[in-house]
């Protein structure tokens, strides 16, 4: 029997109530803070508060736990790094760990095509770099991205993100030149259409309405897409979305980019959730899982737009080389056993939500690849209302029960463990969450 699940005192206990308040004297009012969780260690898919509760951990540090808490593998490995060198720019200079990285992600990258990869600190940097190198490469200003989109909040990331309103609301003007259209939704579909009877509307609408209306698609330097679709709700597309939008943008010269930031890195049962569809982007961003929690994230680029010339961009900490030692060990857990491991258990809790669903009519949908699955709560399971209220007191309710979860999109319940987890951490978290919906409903 595991020790974890395990609530000792109430969350948040008298130490955790402490830390709590501290918090809220200093730190910034922007911080979203879901639930008073306050970590004092984490092991696997195991976090403890400072209080002494344990819990089964389904976000994964916002899907970046990729090998678990403190894998021994991936701690040996930033110690080693550590008591080497801290830091030397790798923008400037050289070292074997940014070399290997570059190489290992580039011959991981889906496509036979030739990749050149340049290291950021995070996800939001990588998508910057890349609006950077897909204007310089195609040398056309506008960009397309998608409705409930996120990419990040530095300014250009935020451009292209339209997920939630107060992640751009007051920062205007914004990037100039982005287009966002309707992402393939099809459990909530913006055109009132149904799949395959649309023939996939959504993608045609972009070349009918966008590109008649709106802006020629020789303007158009990129369109950045993800291939599930992250805090826009954990939305899977229909298996012919991807290789129709590598069509249209093969047809008018636009770059593809895959924001593969919070489903690459073997969440979706692949190293990159774009392998699913079988296509080569011509821009791939990744990060979070990429570091198993060191900050580290890459734009893995076909050589042939790697235009850009020397100093036209560059990062006094992106590819640090204790990060560069996170992620090599990370990359070969992963391309080992955790991927396929992500893919078993996957379709062990799909099974097992969709069960549920059947006794729960709030339950409108369950969708996912791997270990990034979303369940939207519903009003009514007729008209599809979303249930926001519902979805935020089953994210608090099931915390205080022992599992950590996390909402997305409108009235999405994300499920994003690390990728270490068995049988037991899956049906342990289908009975709490099963029992806080029969609570919920009382």
């Amino acid at each position: 029997m595991r020790d974890y699940p395990c609530i000792v005192v109430a969350p948040p206990g008298p130490k955790a109530r402490a830390v709590v308040a501290r918090d809220a004297t200093w730190a910034s009012t922007c911080y979203i803070k879901e639930y008073p969780l306050v970590v004092s260690r984490a092991r696997g898919a195991m976090v403890e508060d400072v209080d002494g509760n344990r819990f089964l951990d389904f976000m994964g540090g916002i899907a970046v736990a990729s090998t678990g808490h403190c894998h021994p593998t991936v701690v040996a490995a930033i110690k080693e790094a550590a008591d080497r060198f801290l830091h030397i720019c790798g923008s400037d200079f050289y070292y074997e760990g940014m070399a290997a990285l570059c190489e290992r992600l580039a011959t991981l990258a889906p496509g036979t095509s030739k990749k050149r990869v340049f290291l950021t600190n995070s996800g939001t940097e990588a998508v910057e770099g890349a609006i950077k190198l897909a204007r310089y490469a195609t040398r056309r200003p506008a960009l397309i991205a998608f409705k409930g989109a996120f990419h990040g909040r530095t300014y250009g990331a935020m451009s292209l993100t339209s997920s939630k309103v107060k992640q751009r609301a007051g920062f205007g003007p914004l990037l100039p030149g982005v287009f966002h259209v309707p992402y393939a939704t099809c459990f909530r579909c913006e055109y009132g259409r149904s799949f395959p009877d649309c023939r996939l509307f959504c993608v045609s609408a972009i070349e009918d309405d966008l590109f008649g209306r709106l802006v020629d698609p020789k303007d158009v330097a990129a369109l950045f897409v993800e291939p599930v679709l992250g805090e826009g709700g954990y939305v899977v597309p229909p298996p012919d979305y991807l290789p129709a939008l590598r069509a249209l943008c093969d047809k008018h010269g636009i770059l593809l980019v895959c924001d593969e930031v919070q489903c690459g890195i073997g969440r979706t049962g692949k190293m990159f959730a774009t392998q699913h569809a079988g296509i080569e982007p011509d821009i791939l961003v990744t990060a979070k899982g990429l570091g198993s929690g060191m900050p580290i994230g890459a734009i893995i680029a076909r050589e042939a737009i790697t235009t850009w010339e020397r100093g036209a961009h560059g990062s006094t900490f992106g590819g640090n080389p204790v990060c560069c030692a996170a992620a090599l060990a990370t990359l070969d857990l992963v391309e080992a056993e955790f991927q396929q491991n992500a893919a078993v258990m996957g379709k062990r809790l799909l099974e097992g939500l969709r069960c549920l669903a059947q006794t729960h009519a709030v339950i409108g949908d369950v969708r996912g690849l791997g270990l990034m699955i979303g369940i939207e709560l519903v009003k009514d399971r007729e008209t599809r209302e979303p249930a926001p209220e519902l979805a935020s007191a089953l994210v608090q309710t099931t915390f205080r029960q022992g599992l950590l979860l996390l909402g997305a999109g409108k009235s999405t319940v994300r499920l994003a463990p690390p990728l270490v987890i068995d049988g037991y951490d899956v049906d342990t978290a289908l009975n709490i969450i099963g029992a806080c919906l029969e609570k919920l409903a009382q």
